[in-house]
């Protein structure tokens, strides 16, 4: 099906639902809105559930099965008409539709087959995906020279000898961290890179549009792929590619399930840790124990000096973030900007502060009283301060399959209702959805 009669048929089924609704609602007034309100909540909770972990995530789900049991009794019951269930159906089938219609695939301009590519890969990392895909005898097929990352290598050494041997093109198959430092290597030489997701989670590889689900095809970039320049963040000397956190990162980072999802819980940990604390943390409050609770200072969007936050999020380009739609992922990759998230710890004089702050900047700069425990792409480190972040505007080349996406799930999704109504009537008039990633 075609986005263009995806978003056609998203609109109409949309419309139909909605209209059904309110029919309903009104043939049967008072008890037909409740029970359409029950299919509702049934619909937004089960939603949610899928996009959290843990306790919130049981809650979630336990009551939208509730809410779905009281609808289906009111059915029986004949409070509502069956008409309202196909109304919530019809309204389900549109959300299904809009976000085929907003699903993009950027036709990036061809780029010349590199004639000596190079892919590092960790055999161990994602559960051993570089092996169970056999990514090296796929990558010697595909003329390109396969490199192992052995226990006690230097990564760095390893492609930095590769590149003095005439590599022209780098690659790198494994998490972030490694990533990122191919990456650094292959901008430094004004390298093409590709970035071959056989991580655990492949944060980079989702926000550059590289399907995560196809290790093998990934390497098809260097085979007849198109490529863009993205930039890159700069903290300390360090590149990183997706973000670096401060603050409660020494507590999430013990938790089990951050390594799957890294940027989730480190939001969680600061939340359940800001919960314990309530109203008697102090304004120094910044996490416990004797690193984490090491004052952070900085300035805001608006100039004015802050303190006592309990987690910064520093990132390479602005991360949507609390939002119910592409929530954790980021639109743009070449926008020249630091996304900056700072969580709050509480006043310690009952006074109320603003949770959660988000602005993009160019620079970023965090000091405090010595070093302070940072998380760079997932790697814990120990860094001198004051800390002063930076981003350098399209300073890689990125190779991507042209079987990929090219862009972000992120770049074409709407940020509400209203804008995805916008999106949909353009879409449905025409317009290729890669134009919203432009």
């Amino acid at each position: 099906m075609s986005r263009r009669l995806a978003a056609v048929l998203a609109l109409v089924a949309t419309l139909a639902g909605l209209v059904g609704l309110v029919v309903n609602a009104v043939q049967w007034f008072p008890n037909g809105l409740l029970a359409i309100g029950l299919l509702v909540v049934a619909a937004v909770a089960a939603f949610q559930g899928l996009i959290r972990t843990g306790v919130p995530r049981t809650v979630l789900w336990v009551a939208g099965a509730l809410a779905l049991i009281a609808a289906v009794v009111a059915l029986v019951l004949h409070v509502i008409q069956y008409g309202g269930l196909g109304a919530v159906i019809l309204i389900s089938a549109g959300v299904v539709l809009a976000r085929q219609a907003f699903s993009v695939h950027l036709h990036l301009p061809p780029a010349q087959r590199p004639q000596r590519a190079v892919v590092v890969y960790n055999p161990k990392s994602g559960g051993g995906k570089a092996t169970t895909f056999h990514l090296a005898d796929e990558a010697r097929k595909r003329g390109i020279e396969p490199i192992e990352l052995k226990p006690g290598d230097d990564l760095v050494v390893l492609v930095k000898g590769a590149v003095a041997r005439g590599a022209d093109a780098l690659a790198a198959a494994g998490g972030d961290g490694t990533q990122a430092l191919v990456a650094t290597i292959a901008a430094e030489n004004d390298l093409p890179f590709a970035c071959i997701p056989a991580g655990t989670r492949n944060h980079f590889a989702l926000d550059l549009g590289v399907d995560r689900d196809d290790v093998v095809g990934a390497l098809d970039a260097f085979v007849d792929g198109g490529e863009k320049r993205v930039d890159l963040g700069l903290v300390g000397g360090r590149t990183f590619v997706n973000n670096c956190s401060l603050g409660l990162y020494a507590e999430a980072v013990q938790q089990t399930g951050y390594r799957d999802a890294k940027l989730r819980t480190l939001l969680e940990t600061a939340s359940t840790q800001l919960s314990q604390a309530g109203a008697a943390a102090g304004p120094r409050a910044a996490g416990p124990g004797a690193d984490s609770t090491r004052e952070l200072r900085w300035t805001d969007a608006d100039g004015r000096p802050q303190s006592s936050a309990a987690v910064i999020l520093v990132s390479n380009n602005v991360y949507r973030l609390g939002t119910v739609i592409g929530s954790g992922t980021r639109p743009r990759m070449d926008a020249g900007q630091l996304g900056i998230a700072v969580m709050l710890a509480p006043a310690g004089d009952g006074g109320r502060r603003q949770p959660m702050r988000q602005w993009s900047a160019p620079t970023f700069v965090i000091d405090s009283d010595g070093d302070v425990p940072v998380g760079v792409d997932g790697e814990a480190l120990v860094m001198p301060t004051p800390l002063e972040f930076t981003i350098r505007p399209a300073a890689l080349r990125v190779r991507i399959a042209p079987h990929h996406p090219g862009a972000s799930p992120a770049a074409t999704l709407p940020s509400g209702f209203v804008d995805a109504v916008k999106r949909l009537w353009r879409i449905a008039g025409g317009q290729d959805p890669a134009a919203f990633a432009a």
